[in-house]
């Protein structure tokens, strides 16, 4: 049987169908997606792209894109506009290695107005071309599509009292679903969802719409009781949210609607576009995998892929390593359960972090702050402030917006947080905007801050437990995944403050990683073993302070350093070796400095990004082998790979 949506090729092609057929559209757009996210492995977001179908295609029915600027908050629900946009086809490589981006790209397409993986973004970019439209004379829409709990992010607030300041047409749609990743907190949520939950309101915006429809009214006459309507659900919806607190800002409020109801979505759209003279924020009500019964029933789990089709392991089978996420949680409830200052702060990343079912166990001293970065941080500063030891779990792409916070109440006040940095280098299959590429410079530059990142799992317990014990900030990275699989069943130690670990000795070059690339270090020296190289291998474990005794001794005992790090080159840890060398007369003791590039790196595995920038055993042998040959050709002969 043909599909409907074989036919579909860019937005127009929506505007001829019928009620029925788009109801049938959406239903194979929701199986597509499904099968979709299955052919790559299962991951991808799921449950937020199911939760937007009708609410898409009423969009690029109601608007032309790309002449109407449409943005996406997060964007990691445009999977079915890419659909719509001339993409389907490529859909199979989405989140691949040089495929298409999970998210927004404004190298993609035309229809994609602006590119975003961080939340709350959408309105300040939207009042932005909004004020350039009307410089320019221009007159077409400008929508942002804000939703999974991006409202919560204060910057979202910051736009909306700018675009109300300067009553500028502009459309924000909230996409209201009651979730971000974990289920959204804060007073705004709950006031937010007492429009859902509230029986009269939803029984009597009904009874209006259906009175409505029965009078055999003209055009003109039926706009005017659709306004009268709107007077009315207004002021009843004042009974509920106290002040109208949408208007407070400038804007007129219409909703909330059924975000899966076809004609409600088109009908209300037809009539708020045509508002003229301010901005307005349509409110509509969808549910987070909707559609498929198994991602409706648990949103959390199908957000990252179709958790129910996966097949169970044997069970025989080796029990999978645990996450690095998941060995912090284990950590920090272990820290908690010792010491009562310890307590856990996350930015709407409960799950991500690993910090769910510590929250399960010890509620009142894991604190989900909704996504607001920066209030986390300052959050914690005053918890420091009063004796407690804040340990701040947020992924390195995220904390880099609370960075000013950092500075100003942490870092200024030499206060005792610990900032625990998930997804620091190479993340993987979410791309260019969630890469922890430049945590380590921006932790280094901070007078007394202590920056390290652990060489495996039995490591970060470690490093978590010696932050506990200090005084003045403390920041551990680690990456994404599954580390070498060392044991997390031991009592944690502490580690003395800047000091390294010897992990090979040799005489001919020395490899010093930290974090994630120690292993890869030690890879590459029994690689160079084989051609009679010998590589002293240390685990720096600290950036900050560095050990100078150990790295002066090897500039001083073996051929040259190598150092290998996932973070970019400026003011990461290969240039604090560099300047140590430096300033003991020795700069030229570093051969190589092996780093993440000075570029985006996009979407693509790990293990395939580490092979490509020399960052893996292979990698870092090979770039050895010519910086050891090019300094003693006289040993060509026996450092030549056979």
């Amino acid at each position: 049987m043909a599909l409907l949506l074989d036919k579909i090729n860019s937005p127009a092609d929506l505007r001829s169908l019928s009620s029925e057929e788009l109801e049938q559209l959406a239903g194979e757009i929701r199986e597509e997606l499904v099968n979709t996210i299955q052919g790559i492995g299962g991951g991808g977001h799921l449950a937020s792209n199911l939760g937007v179908v009708e609410l898409t295609l009423s969009l690029h029915r109601q608007f032309d894109s790309p002449t109407d600027r449409m943005l996406w908050d997060v964007s990691h629900q445009v999977y079915v506009h890419k659909m719509v946009t001339g993409r389907r086809d490529q859909m199979a490589t989405i989140r691949q290695y040089e495929g298409l981006s999970g998210f927004a790209d404004r190298n993609e397409s035309p229809h994609d107005l602006f590119g975003a993986g961080h939340a709350g973004t959408s309105i300040s970019a939207a009042t932005g071309m909004a004020a350039a439209r009307d410089l320019r004379g221009e007159d077409h829409h400008v929508i942002a599509i804000i939703g999974d709990g991006a409202m919560t992010a204060g910057m979202a607030f910051e736009g909306l009292n700018h675009a109300g300041h300067l009553g500028t047409n502009l459309i924000v749609i909230l996409n209201d679903n009651s979730m971000s990743i974990s289920p959204n907190v804060g007073a705004l949520s709950r006031n937010v969802n007492k429009l859902r939950i509230e029986p009269h309101y939803r029984r009597a915006k009904q009874e209006i719409g259906e009175i409505v429809e029965q009078f055999p009214i003209g055009r003109n006459l039926a706009e005017q009781m659709w306004n009268t309507a709107q007077r009315v659900k207004s002021s009843m919806r004042d009974l509920i949210v106290p002040a109208s607190f949408w208007e407070q800002f400038g804007f007129d409020y219409y909703g909330p609607i059924d975000g899966h109801n076809l004609n409600e979505l088109e009908e209300t759209l037809s009539q708020v576009k045509k508002v003229r003279g301010k901005p307005v924020l349509l409110h509509v009500l969808t549910e987070k995998g909707h559609g498929i019964p198994e991602a409706a029933a648990d949103p959390v789990k199908s957000h990252s892929g179709t958790f129910w089709l996966k097949e169970a392991p044997a069970p025989d089978a080796p029990k999978a390593p645990p996450t690095y996420s998941q060995v912090f949680a284990q950590a920090v409830g272990e820290l908690i359960e010792k010491d009562s200052r310890v307590v856990a702060i996350t930015a709407a990343m409960l799950e991500g972090t690993g910090l769910a079912s510590t929250q399960k166990e010890h509620p009142d001293r894991v604190f989900d702050v909704g996504i607001a970065e920066q209030h986390g941080v300052t959050f914690a500063a005053g918890l420091a402030t009063q004796g407690m030891r804040p340990i701040a779990a947020i992924y390195s792409t995220f904390l880099q917006r609370g960075f000013d916070s950092i500075v100003h109440d942490i870092v200024v006040q030499k206060l005792p947080v610990i900032f625990a940095l998930d997804r620091a280098g190479f993340v993987g299959d979410d791309g260019k905007t969630h890469q922890g590429f430049i945590d380590t410079s921006y932790m280094r530059c901070l007078p007394n801050m202590v920056v390290t990142a652990p060489k495996d799992e039995a490591e970060l317990r470690d490093l978590l437990f010696t932050a506990v014990t200090q005084d003045s900030p403390f920041s551990v990275r680690y990456p994404r995944g599954a580390g070498p699989g060392a044991p997390t069943d031991q009592p944690m130690k502490n580690i003395p403050i800047g000091k390294s670990e010897l992990l090979r000795d040799g005489m001919d070059v020395t490899l010093i990683g930290f974090g994630a690339s120690v292993i890869e270090c030690v890879k590459a020296s029994e690689l160079l073993l084989l051609e009679g190289v010998e590589a002293r291998v240390i685990n720096a474990r600290f950036a900050k302070p560095l050990d100078q005794d150990m790295i002066l001794a090897a500039a001083r005992e073996t051929g040259g350093i190598i150092t290998a790090e996932e973070n970019v080159r400026a003011g990461g840890f290969g240039e604090a070796v560099l300047a140590l060398l430096a300033d003991h007369k020795a700069p030229e003791a570093l051969l190589l400095n092996l780093t993440m590039p000075d570029d985006i790196v996009d979407h693509g595995p790990q293990k395939v990004y580490r092979g490509v920038y020399d960052l893996d055993g292979e990698g870092i042998a090979r770039q050895a082998m010519k910086v050891l040959l090019d300094r003693r050709p006289e040993r060509k002969g026996s450092l030549a790979p056979a």
